[in-house]
């Protein structure tokens, strides 16, 4: 007895959990998996996380279980990346650049203006050079189970953006990371670091001039509330994988790795939709609360942010720029 639990105990510090009602050898066992994530429950994210529980279930006969942790119960998207890499947490999402933490030649895939859409970053991914990348993931314990759309940035303000010179001198918000740090330097305003949950108070009491998120996000937190002004500038295009840890991967059956792998392609499919479908209609809904929405041209924010991958190359060479100008 104390040698089957201290068994079932290895087990769970690796993240895997078998139900008490597994089956024995030649059936499959029933698996408990656990998904943990940045962004709440009423987030798209949440819902695509209900859409991959319920295609892993229903696709592995009710022998997969995934449990999903939102609002960063399990720790901050880096912690959760080093315990999905340990096989200490079975399931998570990240954005691509996120792994130029540690593969630092990743970074670029959250650069400014770096792909038109989401289908021409799906293309990047899908050519040698993605595929190659993915492959560095593998090596490190990250399995990318599928890619899907998590909205793009926009830029809401105080004062109206109809060009980038209107961006010179605004103190806009950005989170602590370089892509965003050096969109907002090179477009000429004076980039503010901030943490989240304090955004909403610093725009109504004008201590910054405006802040960069997807449309969703200004939706969610009620941004045109407190900013009278949205500019489509659509500085950076954020992707969503479903990231499996190689370590609790290859725990599972042959069936078992198809149904994960076929939920998550589904499930990446319908946040895909879902904020395709919300951008399109978030600009009336900004509108309508009295929202005046600009598209500033953005070939000249394009072009103040070329530093940056002249840097990007001379760094790590141009296998990168080269994949993604040849998706376009």
């Amino acid at each position: 007895m104390k040698k089957i639990l201290a068994i079932a105990s290895a087990l769970c510090a690796a993240g895997i959990l078998f139900a008490a009602g597994g089956k024995e050898a030649g059936t499959e066992k029933t698996v408990t998996l656990k998904l943990g994530f940045q962004a709440n429950t009423s987030s798209k994210e949440y819902e695509a996380a209900q859409k991959f529980a319920e295609e892993a279930k229903a696709l592995s006969g009710g022998t997969v279980n995934v449990q999903i942790f939102a609002g960063g119960q399990l720790g901050d998207d880096r912690s959760m990346l080093e315990q999905v890499a340990a096989g200490a947490l079975d399931l998570v999402y990240a954005e691509t650049g996120r792994f130029g933490l540690w593969i630092e030649e990743a970074e670029i895939f959250s650069y400014p203006f770096a792909f038109n859409d989401f289908a021409h970053l799906e293309r990047t991914l899908a050519s040698d050079y993605g595929k190659s990348l993915h492959a560095k993931f593998l090596e490190k314990g990250w399995r990318i189970l599928a890619t899907g759309y998590n909205g793009t940035r926009q830029t809401t303000s105080n004062r109206p953006i109809n060009s980038i010179a209107d961006m010179k001198g605004m103190k806009l918000r950005v989170p602590n990371a370089a892509a965003n740090l050096n969109f907002a330097k090179y477009a000429g305003a004076a980039p503010t670091p901030m943490a989240f949950a304090e955004v909403y108070l610093a725009l109504k009491t004008n201590a910054v001039d405006g802040q960069e998120n997807p449309l969703s996000t200004i939706d969610v937190q009620k941004f045109y509330e407190v900013q009278k002004y949205c500019a489509l500038t659509g500085h950076i295009l954020n992707d969503n994988n479903i990231v499996m840890s190689e370590i609790i991967y290859k725990k599972l059956s042959d069936h078992q790795k198809e149904a994960v792998t076929e939920a998550a392609k589904r499930a990446a499919a319908y946040q895909t939709e879902l904020f395709t479908a919300d951008e399109s209609r978030l600009i009336e809904v900004f509108k309508a609360n009295g929202m005046t929405v600009t598209a500033p041209d953005k070939a000249p924010f394009r072009a103040a942010c070329q530093p940056m991958y002249d840097e990007y190359t001379a760094k790590y060479g141009s296998a990168a720029v080269n994949a993604i100008n040849a998706s376009r």
